[in-house]
C-alpha cells in the first residue's frame, strides 16, 4: 500500500475524487497528518465512516520504522530508518542550543555511488534511490523524536547518505511537502542539499523555482587532490562546480555554503588555503570546515586521520586574512557513529554475524 507520505495536497485530492469523495477533504487529512508527525489514528479522521474505511484499506500511514536509535552525549539522535520497499537510510536529530530548537539530517539513497574515500555511506555502494514519501518520512520521524524532547525542526539539510542530485526529482517533491504550509511548514528558505559538485544538478536546482540553499562538497582547491579523494572530481572539473554554484548563488539570491573535510596531509597545507582563497575570490560564498571523522580504511584503502587543532586554524586564519568567509563544522555525535554511513555499516555487520 501507498503510504500517505507520498502524497501533496493536489494528488490527494484527485485522489479522494477518483474514489468519488469530496477533494475538499484532502486540506484536513494532510494537516493532520503531518502535525501527528504521520502517526494519525484512522479513528481519528473526522471524515465520514466510509472514506475513513476507503482510507484505511488503500493507504497506510507510514511505510517505515526506526529500527535503531542511538543518542549521544552531546543529545544528538542518529535514526536508522528502515523501509517497507527494502533497505535502511540514516536520519539525525541536532538539538539546537537554543531552547526549543533542533536542526536534522535526511538521506536520499540507500548507500551512496560517488565514491569520496573518506566516507563510509560509499562503503556499501549504492543500493536504490528513496521515493518522495520515503524522505518524507525521515522528517516525519525526526519531528516526532524532536516533540518528545519539546523541541521542533527549524532547519533541514540533505546531507546524509546519497546524492541528492542524482535522485532530484524525488529530494524536490519531498522538499515541497516538508517546506509547505499546511504540510511539513518547514519553509524552502530553511532547508539545503548538499551535492558533491554534480554540475548538471546543481543547475536544474536553481531554476525549479526553489530558493533552498545549496552546499557543495569540495573538500580540496585542485583538481587532482580532489580527484584522488573524491573520484567524481574527475568528471566535474572544479572551476565548472564553482561557475556553477555562482550561477546558483545570482539566479536564486542565496549564499552557497562550500564544505571541505580536512583530512591530515591530504588538503591542508597552507599553500592549499591559499590555493582555495585564490578559487573562491569574489565569490560570496562560506567554507565550512569539516574536521574529520575517523571511519577507518577507505574505498581505496587508505586511512585518513583528522589534522591538529593547531593546523587546522592555520588553514582557517589564511583564508579569512584573504577575505573568505571561514566557520569550522561543530561536531556533533562522534560518540555513535556520527558519520554518514556509519551506523547503517553497524548494523549491517551485526545482522550478517
Amino acid at each position: 500500500m501507498q503510504s500517505i507520505s507520498e502524497f501533496d495536497l493536489i494528488a490527494m485530492r484527485e485522489l479522494l475524487g477518483a474514489w468519488g469523495f469530496k477533494p475538499s477533504h484532502a486540506p484536513r487529512l494532510l494537516r493532520a497528518y503531518y502535525q501527528s508527525h504521520g502517526r494519525l489514528e484512522f479513528d481519528q479522521l473526522e471524515l465520514g465512516e466510509s472514506l475513513r474505511q476507503r482510507i484505511e484499506r488503500e493507504l497506510t500511514m507510514m511505510s517505515s520504522s526506526v529500527l535503531t536509535s542511538v543518542t549521544s552525549d552531546d543529545g544528538t539522535q542518529k535514526l536508522l530508518v528502515v523501509f517497507a520497499a527494502g533497505g535502511t537510510a540514516e536520519a539525525v536529530l541536532m538539538p539546537a542550543y537554543r531552547a526549543g530548537r533542533a536542526a536534522a539530517c535526511v538521506s536520499s539513497q540507500i548507500g551512496c555511488a560517488m565514491g569520496c574515500d573518506f566516507c563510509a555511506s560509499t562503503r556499501g555502494g549504492l543500493q536504490r534511490s528513496l521515493s518522495s514519501g520515503e524522505i518524507v518520512q525521515q522528517f516525519l520521524h525526526l519531528q516526532h523524536a524532536a516533540a518528545q524532547l519539546g523541541r521542533r525542526i527549524r532547519s533541514l539539510v540533505f546531507m546524509g547518505m546519497g546524492e541528492p542530485m542524482h535522485n532530484l526529482e524525488n529530494v524536490c517533491a519531498a522538499i515541497d511537502r516538508i517546506a509547505a504550509p499546511g504540510l511539513g511548514e518547514l519553509g524552502w528558505r530553511n532547508i539545503t542539499v548538499s551535492t558533491v559538485g554534480v554540475v548538471s544538478g546543481i543547475e536544474q536546482l536553481a531554476h525549479c523555482g526553489r530558493r533552498v540553499a545549496l552546499a557543495v562538497s569540495l573538500h580540496a582547491p585542485d583538481d587532482e587532490t580532489r580527484g584522488a579523494i573524491v573520484p567524481t572530481g574527475r568528471r566535474w572539473k572544479i572551476a565548472d562546480i564553482i561557475a556553477a554554484a555562482k550561477q546558483y548563488a545570482h539566479v536564486t539570491g542565496t549564499i552557497v555554503t562550500i564544505e571541505y573535510c580536512m583530512l591530515d596531509g591530504v588538503n591542508d597545507s597552507p599553500e592549499q588555503a591559499q590555493q582555495l582563497a585564490e578559487l573562491l575570490r569574489g565569490f560570496r560564498a562560506h567554507v565550512n570546515l569539516i574536521p574529520y571523522n575517523w571511519i577507518g580504511r577507505g574505498v581505496s584503502g587508505r586511512e585518513y586521520r583528522q589534522p591538529s587543532r593547531q593546523r587546522m586554524e592555520q588553514f582557517a586564519g589564511i583564508l579569512s586574512e584573504r577575505g573568505v568567509v571561514t566557520h569550522f563544522r561543530r561536531t556533533r555525535g562522534d560518540d555513535v557513529a556520527a558519520a554518514c554511513g556509519q551506523l547503517r555499516e553497524r548494523e549491517m555487520v551485526q545482522f550478517t554475524r
